[in-house]
């Protein structure tokens, strides 16, 4: 389970404070929420402040609760200042790939902390590689197999689900910004950590797999 250290209770909060805001505040909702009228209007804050509203209580706590399980891990790597960094800039990135992918639908709207929220898992599987993650509710082992996943493996997967889901617009889920997001963590971690290039030079390369699969398949017109 991740830990609550003082920086993830604050973006937590600034969470919930804003989202409640907008399920009660249609007029709040609908200024700050990401939509590429706007955006190309001159709204570009509009690619922040998305960031922190959310659908539902249910979009609210899942992002919440995915933050509260990988933060920890970042943070004790790279320290609340670097994670912080890491999460604005993973945010930025899930809307700058979102505006990307969208800019001619005027009419596109978007909100939630998954891209920032992806970034920071992303940044976790970078940092850590090996580590092996578990399904929620479902048993680590049966017998004598253990049903952990490794971090790369589980993050090139996302990441491969995630061109799939762009692809074909898979069901009302935003993931160009989960791409960006993971794009922005990724990148970022490795700015602030240039380590990694010494010891995960491999893991760096299969990483980045999908993120040059992603830019191959948008230049051949496949996506």
């Amino acid at each position: 389970m991740g830990k609550l250290d003082l920086i993830t209770i604050i973006i937590i909060a600034a969470n919930v404070i804003a989202s409640y805001k907008g399920f009660s505040d249609f007029g709040f909702f609908e200024r700050h929420k990401f939509n590429i009228g706007s955006i190309r209007r001159g709204e570009q804050f509009r690619m922040l402040s998305s960031g922190f509203l959310h659908a539902d209580t249910a979009h609210l706590f899942f992002n919440m609760f995915a933050l509260y399980l990988f933060a920890g891990q970042v943070i004790y790597e790279v320290g609340q200042y670097s994670f912080f960094i890491i999460y604005i800039g993973s945010l930025v990135a899930g809307s700058l790939l979102s505006l990307y992918f969208h800019k001619n639908e005027y009419h596109y709207s978007a909100v939630g902390a998954s891209g920032a929220v992806t970034g920071i898992l992303y940044s976790a599987i970078l940092l850590n590689p090996e580590r092996e993650y578990y399904f929620l509710f479902l048993p680590s082992r049966i017998g004598d197999v253990d049903l952990g996943i490794p971090g790369y493996i589980l993050g090139i997967g996302y990441l491969l689900y995630s061109i799939y889901g762009m692809k074909n617009r898979i069901g009302n889920i935003g993931h160009d910004a989960h791409f960006g997001g993971a794009i922005g963590g990724f990148v970022i971690t490795l700015i602030l950590s240039p380590w990694l290039f010494e010891t995960n030079l491999l893991m760096i390369g299969l990483l980045a797999l999908p993120i040059l699969l992603l830019f191959g398949l948008k230049k051949a017109g496949k996506i």
